[in-house]
């Protein structure tokens, strides 16, 4: 290791729910790695495709989430920090979704840069989409997780990260059914410590986002973590969420129906009002470089606010009624 060296103890949390053959494919990455994992932890949110039996095959510690309660994506990496509690804890913490191939070089490279900054709590790199040619969804996925080298304030579901610092916040809550990594980042910047992106292979992920439905549900879920969000830190300096549930709200719900309302009194020449979103569109792709990839990001994005406002209102929806969400799944 070119990091900590030989001292150091990395363990791994992988979480997934019927995630077939891209489990097989993530675990071999992990088993293929030349770095000195201790344990690898796969946690099951109610696979139903022989999943777990498969993990049990590869010889990896499998712990199933208890049906009885909703499941998220933060309760199972907290199952996940249990499990390594449940013995010698390791230094460090890989976690890995489990629909995403791990890289080889990464450890070595996330190990030796933590062994240099020891005020960085959780580093991570770039996840790729694994086929982007396969759909618009997937290329909009890829372009969102090229995020900016250098300190961030908040990392996705892969990421190393420290020890200490996941118990010092007390890992993730497990009440967020989305948003999850950001907040946790949030505490822990709060903590004093810093979130890291370097340039560096991380992962390969498989959306196989194919249908607009996928997309669809991908952008209610996004809209549910900005409002669950700004609900929780929205009146703290940080206004966690509170830009993104703000745009979701004028883009997908307040100026829609401003418009259709003011067609009552003032006449149908006011739906022209609409005209604001293609402009829009032209507006995003230009700023973008006004590429194919531009413009096809500008027009998911700009569609995708109406479905981020129907994550809004069913947060709040649901916040009223006294209920808890479950999985917003896409696949």
């Amino acid at each position: 290791m070119i990091g900590f060296g030989d001292k150091t103890s990395i363990g791994v949390i992988t979480i997934g729910r019927n995630e077939g053959v891209r489990l097989l494919k993530c675990l071999d990455s992990l088993n293929a790695s030349d770095a000195p994992f201790m344990r690898i932890i796969y946690v099951d949110s109610g696979s139903t495709d022989g999943s777990v039996i498969a993990a049990l095959d590869m010889h990896v510690q499998v712990v199933l989430l208890d049906t009885a309660q909703p499941f998220t994506a933060a309760r199972a990496r907290n199952a996940g920090l249990a499990a390594l509690r449940d013995g010698t804890a390791p230094d460090l913490v890989q976690f890995v979704d489990g629909d995403c191939v791990l890289d080889p070089g990464w450890i070595d490279t996330a190990d030796a840069f933590l062994a240099e900054h020891p005020d960085v709590a959780v580093v991570c790199g770039r996840r790729r989409e694994m086929h982007p040619e396969a759909s618009v969804y997937n290329r909009l996925c890829d372009a969102e997780w090229n995020t900016p080298v250098g300190e961030a304030r908040s990392c996705g579901g892969d990421a190393l990260m420290r020890w200490s610092a996941l118990e010092a916040v007390g890992g993730y809550d497990p009440t967020l059914i989305a948003g999850e990594e950001p907040e946790m980042c949030l505490r822990m910047r709060r903590a004093g410590w810093k979130i890291w992106r370097i340039d560096a292979e991380m992962t390969l992920h498989d959306a196989a986002m194919m249908r607009f439905g996928q997309f669809w549900q991908r952008m209610r879920r996004g809209g549910h973590a900005a409002a669950e969000g700004a609900a929780i830190y929205g009146r703290d300096a940080e206004r966690h969420g509170i830009a993104a549930r703000r745009r979701a709200l004028v883009w997908g719900l307040l100026l829609p129906l401003m418009l259709l309302l003011g067609a009552i009194p003032f006449g149908p020449w006011v739906l022209w009002g609409f005209m604001i979103y293609p402009a829009q569109i032209v507006r995003l792709a230009l700023r973008d470089g006004g590429t194919q990839g531009a413009w096809e990001r500008a027009m998911l994005m700009t569609v995708g606010k109406f479905a981020e406002a129907q994550g809004v209102a069913a947060y709040h929806w649901r916040r009223w009624q006294g209920r808890t969400g479950g999985l917003i799944e896409y696949k």
